[in-house]
């Protein structure tokens, strides 16, 4: 049985059965092995995204690629990827068998051109509409980056369209399709997905649950508070942070750590993401905390995300404590860069404590 202690805001422990990730970029080669050993310092399973270059889109290369993340592990480390496939406007129905043969938990639906390595994406969805039957039958998750790419959209209402014009109409024709709306940073997302069909939820980041898009810009441009959906107005933030505060099971701990080098996020065209993966829990628990709602950042980070795709609970546990520290100015990362971590030089006021004072 999980150690439990009451009123954490009061006491400074926080045991929570030990948390998922349900949507992580780690990379590859020596990237990988960089920023693994903060997911793996946290987390029990992640779901692993697909849009390496070139993309993970058949089973035999997120079978190769499920092996390179287990090859990378540290020692006597406790950790599973679930994988993923990228779907093209050319993945057959047929690869969605062979990606259950293999123990894929999912697809990734990218709207070509939306973000990181999407340029393979999907151009129309009906074309895949095929796969998705499938993929239902299967009983395969579809993981959405929900935004429209059309240049006249404002990028801050492309979230909002493409429920409109591609996630409603698609969840309707696909009654008994399993979907995760992934990262929301909207009302808009909230409404769909809590008042929507049985088989919808959504992951919500630290960066979006903690900032608003007035963070881009704090003090001069930003650019490693630019990610992809891009941070909106305050009024999505607070709708964010008041449904996890309420418990919502629909909603679970998805961080979306997306690490670039300085040097591709400090550029002309600098890349989106944000790397959050150093301090995933701390950054949640800050959120949660700010809104009164820390007895529900278990089932957040531990639930409710297991619950819903079919996998069962952690029994292990992990002890957040409220002390202050540091988060580095800088990590070291792939050939020789260097990688700039959310909240940088900053101090935050809780702390993931060794795993197994959490089971004591």
């Amino acid at each position: 049985m999980l150690a439990r202690y009451a009123d954490p805001a009061a006491t400074g422990r926080l045991s929570l059965a030990r948390p998922d990730d349900w949507h992580l970029h780690l990379r590859d080669g020596t990237a990988l092995r960089a920023v693994l050993p903060f997911t793996v310092a946290q987390f029990a399973r992640a779901i692993i995204m697909p849009n390496l270059s070139p993309p993970v889109t058949s089973a035999a290369a997120a079978t190769a690629y499920r092996q390179r993340i287990l090859d990378a592990l540290p020692p006597h480390a406790q950790f599973t990827p679930l994988m993923t496939l990228y779907l093209t406007d050319r993945t057959p129905p047929e690869e969605i068998d062979a990606a259950r043969e293999s123990g894929v938990v999912g697809c990734k639906l990218y709207p070509a051109g939306a973000t990181t390595h999407s340029e393979a994406g999907v151009t129309d969805v009906r074309r895949l509409d095929g796969v998705f039957e499938r993929m239902a039958r299967a009983g395969l998750v579809l993981q959405v980056h929900g935004e429209v790419t059309d240049p006249a959209v404002d990028v801050f209402e492309r979230e909002a369209v493409f429920i409109d014009t591609v996630l409603a109409p698609l969840a309707a024709r696909h009654p008994q399709l399993k979907i995760v709306f992934e990262h929301i940073t909207t009302h808009q997302a909230l409404q769909f997905v809590l008042g929507g069909r049985e088989g919808i939820a959504a992951t919500v980041t630290p960066q979006h649950l903690l900032m608003n898009r007035n963070a881009l810009f704090a003090g001069g441009l930003r650019p490693h508070h630019y990610c992809l959906p891009v941070l909106k107005a305050e009024e999505h933030r607070r709708a964010l942070l008041a449904a996890v505060a309420r418990g919502e099971r629909r909603l679970f701990l998805g961080t979306d750590s997306a690490p670039h080098a300085r040097r591709a996020k400090e550029a002309a065209c600098g890349c989106a993401g944000v790397f959050s993966a150093h301090a995933a829990l701390e950054l949640y628990a800050e959120a949660f905390e700010a809104a009164g709602a820390l007895q529900h950042l278990e089932a957040f980070a531990s639930h409710n995300g297991a619950d819903f795709y079919g996998l069962p609970r952690n029994r292990d546990a992990v002890l957040l404590i409220r002390e202050g520290w540091t988060v580095p100015a800088k990590y070291d990362y792939a050939d020789g860069g260097e990688l700039v971590p959310l909240r940088a030089g900053e101090t935050l006021a809780w702390r993931l404590a060794a795993r197994h004072e959490a089971a004591q």
